[in-house]
């Protein structure tokens, strides 16, 4: 690791944990608390934010997992196979966050709402990515299968993100229309400068933890290419 890698990363480190301490903040100080929901409803937040973060985490498997297909290049397997780990972590958050949520607003901690059955099927398959990636951890043929299999599951995000318009449930829509055709999500201003600080916040952490994981993944190939040519 070099020292600009090291300087680099430690900025993000730094600039992570400032707007995780802000995104804090905002979430239980700055924004007010709901009138119909009361306190619980705060834990949106966090919610929304690991769920952005696993969405995005697998935008990036797909992205990753098509470069790779083209250029056979191991730099863009390791980004794919860690941004899937990262990815299906946030998105447990996001599932637990949700259940815990859903429990005193809707009266149960689960129910198969397009939304989250959408999300749950999302989650699945990137939980069977990591087996199939764990059954053959350097087998080059297993590596662009999954690569298939993560575009495919790429496929489910706009499916998952429509899902609350497509099929009506209990899912709130996000962005709502008003009477004089303006686009709002539902919240006062506070509550979405506070709701825009944690998603970022969890973004930042989600491209820390994606960085040093792949360097992990690159220190770890280097370390098996000295084995093999001393065993040489």
């Amino acid at each position: 690791m070099t020292r600009t890698s090291d300087r680099w990363l430690d900025l993000l480190g730094f600039a992570t944990l400032i707007l995780i301490i802000v995104g804090l903040y905002m979430a239980f100080l700055y924004a007010q608390t709901e009138v119909n929901m009361g306190l619980v409803y705060r834990i949106f937040f966090f919610h929304f934010g690991s769920i952005a973060a696993g969405m995005l985490a697998v935008i990036v498997v797909g992205i990753a997992s098509i470069a790779y297909l083209r250029t056979n290049a191991r730099k863009w397997d390791r980004v794919a196979e860690a941004s899937a780990e990262i990815g299906v972590v946030f998105s447990t958050i996001g599932l637990i966050t949700g259940s815990i949520w859903a429990r005193p607003i809707w009266g149960v901690w689960w129910t198969w709402d397009p939304r989250l059955t959408t999300f749950l099927i999302l989650w699945l398959i990137y939980i069977a990515y990591l087996m199939l990636r764990a059954s053959a951890r350097d087998d080059p043929r297993v590596a662009r299968f999954a690569a298939v299999f993560g575009i495919i599951g790429v496929a489910n995000v706009p499916i998952v993100i429509m899902s609350a318009r497509i099929w009506r449930g209990i899912s709130p829509v996000l962005f709502q229309q008003t009477a004089d055709q303006q686009i709002t999500f539902g919240l006062t201003p506070e509550m979405v400068q506070s709701l825009v600080v944690c998603i970022i916040a969890h973004l930042f952490l989600y491209f820390y933890i994606l960085a040093y994981r792949t360097r992990l993944d690159s220190l770890r190939d280097q370390l098996v290419e000295l084995r093999r040519a001393r065993a040489q």
